[in-house]
C-alpha cells in the first residue's frame, strides 16, 4: 500500500529521492511549510548544504514543526546535510542541530567538494556517492550502525531514523529508502 511520504523541499536534492520513493510505491510530498506535515508517515531530510538548509528552516518557520514531527517517532530518512540536522554534535565548524541522533559528525569529513568519490559498502550491498559528506566521530548507546566504509560508519538507525552520510538518491540505490519506509 503506498504511503505518503514527505521530502524536505528547501534546498539540496529532494527530487531525486522522491523518484527513488515513487519507485518504491510510494505517494511524495514536497515539505516546505509546517502543514505540508499534515498526514505524513514518513519523511525525507535530503542532502545539501546544512547551514543554507537551517537558515531556510528558521525562515520558513518549519523548526518547532520538524522537531515535533521527528520527535513523534515516524520514520525518517536524513542524508548527508540531512544526518548533520538530525545529529547530537556538529564540528568543522560547529552549527546548531536538532539532536535527535545521538551521534557527532564532521561536516565536510570525507573532504570538500573537489573531493567527491563513489565507492561501495564495506560489505559490497551499496553504492556510495560522497558529496561533501560528514564523517561520524562517534556512535552513542543505542545507534546501531547499519553500514561501514573503510571500516567507519556511513549509516547508522536508531528507532525510526536512518541517517547516512553519502547520496543513496544519486547512486539509485533503493536499500535505505526501504528499510526505513518499507
Amino acid at each position: 500500500m503506498a504511503k505518503m511520504i514527505g521530502v524536505l523541499a528547501l534546498q539540496g536534492g529532494f527530487e531525486a529521492h522522491a523518484r527513488i520513493l515513487r519507485g518504491l510505491g510510494h505517494t511524495v510530498r514536497e515539505v516546505r511549510t509546517a502543514g505540508d506535515l499534515d498526514g505524513l508517515v514518513g519523511l525525507v531530510l535530503p542532502g545539501g548544504e546544512s547551514s543554507t538548509m537551517l537558515k531556510l528552516i528558521g525562515f520558513s518557520g518549519l523548526w518547532d514543526a520538524l522537531d515535533a514531527y521527528v520527535r513523534r517517532g515516524g520514520p525518517v530518512l536524513a542524508t548527508c546535510a540531512g544526518m548533520i540536522l538530525a545529529a547530537t554534535g556538529v564540528s568543522g565548524p560547529e552549527q546548531a542541530s536538532f539532536g535527535w541522533l545521538d551521534i557527532d559528525v564532521t561536516r565536510n569529513g570525507w573532504g570538500r567538494q573537489v573531493h567527491s568519490f563513489e565507492a561501495t559498502t564495506d560489505d559490497g550491498a551499496l553504492k556510495l556517492v560522497f558529496i561533501r559528506a560528514p564523517r561520524v566521530t562517534r556512535v552513542g548507546d543505542g545507534v546501531e550502525v547499519v553500514h561501514t566504509f573503510e571500516g567507519e560508519p556511513i549509516a547508522v538507525r536508531s528507532g525510526a531514523l536512518v541517517a547516512a552520510s553519502f547520496h543513496p538518491e544519486l547512486a539509485d540505490e533503493p536499500g535505505l529508502h526501504a528499510l526505513t519506509f518499507g
